[in-house]
């Protein structure tokens, strides 16, 4: 069967494109930066948007970073993570999501989607905490990635990671403004 590649590659969907919008008062904000001379690491609009982020997903604090990726380096990192220790994530994520336990040379041990929220499944997550159990193994970490605004089931991935006392992190970088029983996503992880 021919593709016509002249179609292929003219009509594209975008996963995620860049808006801004038609107030166009971003540019206020950007030349502000450059005239202040806070392009990096901080100033008084990335404080504000820690702020404001918190005080909207009623959290303690927030920490701006350059990436997804990053924050979930660093919270590996609190959580401990080291050379071989393995790490439950989902497989249906981005690479960004299972690069950081690389980066701690950790161990990703990739858990299977639900079919309700295309999100980790509770199910596979505990069968794989019993066969790893058996193994005299235990995670040390579980990522679980709220794709696409969808939030997973997360009441029984809670209460497996308390029922193993291993730290459950939360990739919500999709799901800002997502709720889970009235909670932003986000805040429920360690």
């Amino acid at each position: 069967m021919a593709v016509d590649t002249d179609i292929a590659t003219k009509k594209r969907i975008f996963l995620a494109s860049p808006h801004m919008s038609d107030a166009g008062y971003e540019m206020e904000y950007i030349q502000e930066a450059f005239d202040t001379n806070w392009i990096a690491p901080l100033g008084k609009n990335v404080d504000g948007f820690e702020k404001e982020l918190a005080e909207r997903v009623g959290s303690k604090g927030a920490a701006a970073l350059s990436s997804g990726t990053a924050a979930i380096h660093l919270a590996l990192k609190a959580a401990g993570v080291e050379e071989g220790d393995l790490v439950f994530c989902q497989s249906l994520t981005f690479s960004a999501s299972a690069n950081p336990i690389m980066y701690q040379n950790g161990i990703p041990v990739f858990i299977d989607s639900d079919y309700e929220t295309w999100n980790m499944c509770p199910t596979v997550l505990r069968k794989a905490f019993e066969k790893y159990e058996k193994l005299g193994k235990k995670p040390k970490a579980v990522i679980v990635v709220h794709l696409y605004g969808l939030s997973a089931d997360l009441d029984p991935i809670m209460e497996i990671c308390e029922e193993y006392g291993v730290t459950l992190i939360e990739d919500a970088a999709e799901s800002l403004g997502s709720l889970y029983k009235g909670k932003q996503t986000g805040t429920f992880g360690e």
